[in-house]
């Protein structure tokens, strides 16, 4: 099966480069591109491709907006959004993952994480390298030291595996690391989106660093 990928960036050398790179690829086709927010988001709504890569800094809508119309809370049928960051500029990039952000990807990632993050996408696993997904989350979520708030409850296990997606494990390294079946960590993650109210596992890393879940040492 052909990953249909639509690529949203204002600069045409980085999505000629982009594009160059996943068509390069056996299973990922680019499908679209666009030069800005408003018509990523009209190119996507017409062709649903399976992932969109939007960079962050975009005229006429930026990649936070566009995330929100895509992928947001009040979308019937949300689509997968990698957004694409700088890392270091770009502080306001969480907003896109409360937007509905499905992961990251930085602008100098390199061809094999670029693929990497768009089959993970694809397939609703881990987006990026753990490394990278736990320096941005580091970054841009502020854990709350000893707030008095009350956490909805989760198993031992299911906190087990909720330390691990915030460490920027995918779903094959939770199930080798805990020794339980891959079908068996799917359904923990099930459980604990719908126990936290949260849509992808990106929020449940967020969340996990917001509440202190895993040591940020």
């Amino acid at each position: 099966m052909t990953i249909r990928v639509l690529l949203a960036d204002d600069q045409a050398m980085i999505r000629s480069g982009l594009k160059l790179i996943l068509d390069d690829q056996p299973d990922i086709a680019v499908v679209a591109e666009a030069a800005d927010g408003v018509d990523a988001i009209a190119e996507a709504r017409r062709l649903r491709p399976d992932v969109c890569l939007v960079d962050i800094r975009m005229p006429r809508l930026d990649g936070i907006e566009v995330t929100r119309a895509l992928a947001g809370p009040g979308v019937p049928h949300p689509m997968r959004v990698i957004v694409v960051t700088t890392f270091d500029l770009d502080e306001y990039v969480y907003g896109a993952l409360r937007g509905g952000a499905a992961g990251f990807l930085l602008k100098d990632a390199g061809p094999a994480l670029l693929v990497e993050a768009v089959r993970a996408a694809h397939n609703g696993d881990a987006l990026v390298s753990p490394s990278v997904t736990v320096r941005l989350l580091r970054h841009l979520t502020a854990p709350t030291r000893g707030a008095d708030r009350k956490l909805p409850y989760l198993s031992p296990r299911e906190i087990e595996v909720v330390r691990e997606i915030a460490r920027g494990r995918t779903n094959l390294e939770i199930g080798a690391e805990l020794f339980i079946s891959l079908s068996t960590v799917k359904s923990h993650v099930s459980t604990i989106q719908t126990k936290i109210g949260l849509r992808n596992r990106v929020e449940i890393a967020a969340w996990a660093w917001e509440n202190r879940i895993v040591d940020t040492a």
